[in-house]
């Protein structure tokens, strides 16, 4: 997704990839989607997957949730499916299988943490 109108990039401080809209002409960046995670050890968990109302129905949510996997994976890092959508996308696409992590416990908890560190 480099040089498409969208692409998708990881801001690894605010634990997230974005989805921006680069405009018509590559020249208007704006951020219209976000993928939202936490990683535990070498295991990335994705929590939530969001696309602005406006750019509903291109199908961005997948295109999304597709460089974030990639990148996990080129990464080296596991795949944990917590977000609805993310967990709805993974079994439609079965070359993923051997990089998903069932959720745990632990998961779970370190997604609260996060939360409650950016409640702060």
């Amino acid at each position: 997704m480099t040089e498409e109108r969208f692409t998708v990039r990881d801001v690894p401080a605010e634990s997230r990839y974005v989805l921006i809209d680069r405009g018509e002409d590559g020249t208007d960046a704006k951020e219209v989607g976000e993928e939202s995670y936490v990683d535990v050890g070498d295991e990335r968990v994705l929590f939530h997957t969001g696309v602005s109302e406006d750019y509903a129905g291109q199908g961005l949510a997948s295109k999304l949730v597709r460089a974030v996997v990639d990148d996990v994976v080129a990464a080296g890092k596991s795949i944990v499916p917590v977000c609805p959508y993310v967990a709805a996308w993974m079994p439609k696409h079965p070359e993923y299988d051997e990089h998903v992590v069932t959720r745990r416990a632990d998961h779970i908890a370190a997604i609260r943490a996060l939360e409650e560190a950016r409640a702060v």
